[in-house]
């Protein structure tokens, strides 16, 4: 059996050689051939100098240095192109999720009949704000979707090869991997995990946070564009009514219509609405903009490997995702 380890570099300078050390203590003592991948997502520190330093001293580690930041759902996918492995680990390498994750996980797949384990987080961290803030945009995600996902859910995960070869087939540029893994299907089982919190400074700003969220959304739900035409129907029959009730009662029954103030009101109502569903309609219409462009969905600068490793051109990896 192999093994490969996948991770992605952000900004991980500081924990790359602790995370290294320890999963290999842990890989170790599970198999005999493994291979590390770091995937460098454009990291602007020096992470990829200090990977590829691993890399000269240890033929299992495998460096895919992008060509910028992709972002780290995209960088996580593309180092599962990358993975050899009959099993594959994904994990974070800034440490919050620890990697001797990867033998609890392994106890579980061999006791298990199952193509993936996943750690869900037995306490969410962070300020109050980013707790509420993830809690809301979870449940609304899971009320929209029909493919719910863990509000808890961790990026580690245990997961056969024959599953990974099925998940990179999805070539969507806008996603939320959480909902990849869950639409790919397979017996998947989750472990309870005590995550550390975090002692860095996070990339993802209140405006990236956004972006995910609406981005998750448009990918996984059409929902809120069937809610237009809902809302549509819901303005069109009581003012329909409201209408000829007007007109009945000006020509049969002499009834003075008066009232400019909510006239204006109703008007700017409207036209506030307007606004609103031509802004949902138009982001789904960026989304499929952004998707037929066909733009690389990854771009490799450099991959570092040793000679008895594979080296797949793009063209072969694309080919690869879809065999």
């Amino acid at each position: 059996m192999k093994l490969s380890i996948v991770t992605t570099l952000y900004y991980s300078a500081p924990y790359i050689k602790e995370f290294y050390q320890r999963i290999c203590n842990v890989a170790d003592a599970i198999a005999q051939d493994y291979e590390i991948v770091f995937v460098n997502d454009g990291s602007p520190d020096e992470a990829v100098e200090i990977a590829i330093a691993l890399y000269k001293e240890d033929e299992r580690v495998r460096v895919v240095d992008l060509s910028r930041n992709f972002g780290h759902h995209k960088a996580m996918m593309t180092g599962l192109m990358y993975a050899q492995g009959d099993l594959i680990f994904l994990i974070d390498v800034d440490l919050e999720e620890p990697p001797e994750l990867l033998m609890t996980f392994y106890k579980e797949f061999r006791h298990n009949d199952v193509d993936v384990v996943y750690g869900v987080q037995s306490a969410r961290h962070g300020s109050w704000f980013n707790r509420i803030s993830g809690s809301l945009f979870y449940h609304l995600f899971n009320w929209l979707s029909d493919h719910p996902v863990s509000p808890s859910l961790l990026t580690a995960r245990l997961m056969s090869q024959r599953y990974v070869k099925q998940l990179i087939k999805h070539k969507e540029h806008l996603f939320n991997i959480e909902g990849l893994w869950e639409i790919t299907g397979f017996k998947q089982i989750p472990v309870t995990v005590n995550k550390e919190p975090y002692k860095g400074t996070t990339t993802y700003n209140f405006s990236r946070k956004l972006t995910y969220a609406i981005n998750a959304i448009t990918a996984f739900s059409n929902k809120p564009l069937r809610g237009i035409a809902y809302l549509g129907l819901l303005i069109i029959i009581p003012s329909s009514i409201y209408t000829i009730y007007l007109i009945i009662g000006h020509f049969l029954f002499n009834l003075n219509v008066y009232g400019w103030t909510a006239l204006l009101v109703s008007l700017w109502f409207i036209a506030g609405l307007i606004i609103f569903i031509l802004g949902i309609i138009a982001t789904y219409i960026s989304v499929i903009l952004t998707e037929i462009k066909n733009r690389p969905y990854t771009i490799v600068r450099q991959f570092y490997h040793h000679d008895n490793y594979p080296l797949y051109s793009q063209a072969e990896l694309d080919k690869k995702s879809y065999d």
